[in-house]
């Protein structure tokens, strides 16, 4: 009986495993999935302005937003992360990749060679976009320069440099749910709700984060620690702007002015520097929908 109920309990352990390593294996969007697309460069601009990909994909110390070289270290809990060149460039970029390939890591956070890419690039809200829009962004980014040259790895501390284990943490924390209108709602708040959510990613910055670096839903856009590590990130709900109107929202999105006649500071320079070169009226759907945002309990 006991070496029935061993045999039993190694072989459930080995099923589990099994199912566990099935479930936490890297997910692809085939080729085939794809329809026929004419892409819309003007509109793969737009995402990379409110993406504000050049922010972090541009190589350091250099003024040329369009050379996606990568190379900018972004230090965390776990280690250092190095971006990666998103340049055109056919050896060391993504030159090479297929439009599905692009897709697949946006929305999966898996790479070309099938493996589990970090949630530093932030697919949690990318998976929030529409495809079209995926698809245009990509077909812009192959218009940029191609920048040659390799970035390091990352330096990641053990066990969070074992790239499996972001199988489980997939489970837990990207859920695949694509952007949905809410129909109680005006279309601009949606087409901001949209920016902020999808290709802005603004809760990635503007959110704390629990112990296993996923954000904290219930302190959604409630302020958090800043990616280079100085100072923090500033609550953006009506906790901390109740007193600011939409007009204002929208003049810091153009300009970089606050409410209170100060300038943003540190990063959001950054942002905005991106934000001033879209329209007006999606930076007034930006600001609507921030507007809307209600103190976290």
């Amino acid at each position: 009986m006991r070496r029935t109920f061993i045999l039993v309990a190694i072989t459930a352990a080995v099923l589990a495993a099994a199912a566990i390593w099935f479930l936490a294996a890297p997910q692809t969007i085939p080729e085939s999935a794809l329809t026929p697309h004419t892409p819309d460069l003007a509109n793969g601009r737009i995402m990379f302005l409110i993406g504000g990909c050049s922010s972090c994909h541009a190589v350091p110390e250099q003024e040329d937003a369009t050379r996606l070289g990568g190379g900018l270290a972004l230090n965390s809990p776990f280690g250092v992360f190095y971006v990666p060149n998103i340049s055109s460039d056919k050896q060391d970029g993504i030159g090479s990749w297929s439009e599905a390939q692009f897709i697949t890591a946006m929305m999966k956070g898996t790479s070309p060679a099938g493996e589990h890419l970090y949630p530093a690039l932030p697919y949690t809200s990318y998976q929030r976009m529409r495809l079209d829009d995926l698809r245009d962004l990509f077909a812009y980014l192959k218009t940029l320069p191609a920048i040659s040259g390799k970035v390091r790895d990352h330096a990641l501390a053990f066990p969070y440099n074992i790239r499996q284990a972001l199988g489980l943490w997939k489970l837990l924390f990207l859920d695949g749910k694509p952007f949905t209108p809410d129909p109680g709602q005006s279309t601009q708040w949606n087409r901001g709700a949209y920016l902020v959510n999808g290709p802005g990613h603004c809760a990635e910055c503007h959110s704390p984060r629990n112990f296993l670096g996923a954000i904290i839903a219930s302190k959604r856009f409630a302020g958090g620690p800043s990616p280079n590590g100085q100072g923090g990130v500033p609550d953006i709900t009506q906790g901390k702007l109740h007193d600011w109107k939409v007009e204002e929202l929208a003049e810091t999105l153009a300009t970089g002015m606050t409410a209170d006649a100060d300038l943003v500071g540190g990063l959001m320079m950054e942002v905005v520097s991106n934000t001033r070169q879209l329209s007006a009226a999606d930076r007034d759907a930006i600001a609507v929908y921030l507007k809307s945002l209600p103190a976290p309990k």
